[in-house]
């Protein structure tokens, strides 16, 4: 790990606790719809996927397309949500500015807009972080688990990927950065280790404080 140059962080579920909320919200409105799936399998669908594809998996679960504001209502009761519970990941914070102070770069890659971005991080306060330094797959033409995301991330922030550490708490995110040519550390505190392994993560943690002590190594 001495050869680390850049950490690229994932958003929701790496910096922001965010799934959960997300997929009890998601899982409500389901059943409003006589569609009742179990939070894990909802979770084990949809988390890290990209928008469009999320809305695929939707019209799967409802057997036809949802009602025309399905979408708009779910990301307003999610930003509701996400105001009232929304925190960071636990030693991120700490882990942020350890970085800081041994010179190595980071930055936040996600599936997300920029938008739901600057929403998740500026409810916990960790915007002021990655002010110039957020980089979504909507700007590019192929969403997680295409590399396309951590691609442009490395080259905006002038680093070789084999240099490059992605965080990741998904099968898709790990598969990214894999077919980026990076290590990817797998986060496994709402993701079985087992899944993330066998999407082929590098090694994986469970507490922001271990990947530290790993990278200082």
């Amino acid at each position: 790990m001495k050869n680390i140059e850049l950490v690229i962080f994932d958003c929701d579920g790496v910096l922001v606790d965010s799934e959960t909320i997300t997929s009890r919200v998601f899982s409500n409105m389901l059943s409003e719809q006589e569609v009742n799936v179990a939070l894990d399998d909802l979770f084990e669908m949809f988390v890290g996927q990209s928008s469009e594809k999320c809305v695929e998996l939707t019209e799967k679960l409802l057997g036809c397309a949802p009602p025309e504001d399905f979408f708009h209502q779910l990301e307003k009761r999610v930003s509701v949500a996400l105001e009232n519970e929304l925190v960071a990941i636990e030693g991120v914070q700490a882990l942020l500015e350890a970085l800081h102070q041994r010179g190595i770069a980071y930055c936040v890659a996600s599936n997300g807009s920029h938008r739901k971005m600057s929403l998740t991080l500026g409810l916990t306060g960790l915007d002021p972080y990655f002010v110039g330094k957020a980089f979504s797959a909507h700007d590019v033409s192929h969403p997680k688990p295409a590399p396309d995301v951590f691609q442009m991330a490395a080259k905006t922030m002038n680093a070789q990927p084999e240099n490059c550490l992605v965080v990741e708490d998904t099968p898709t995110g790990v598969k990214a950065g894999k077919a980026a040519g990076m290590t990817v550390a797998g986060f496994s505190l709402n993701t079985p280790s087992k899944r993330l392994e066998q999407a082929g993560a590098d090694f994986h943690f469970s507490a922001m404080g271990e990947l530290f002590k790993i990278i200082a190594k």
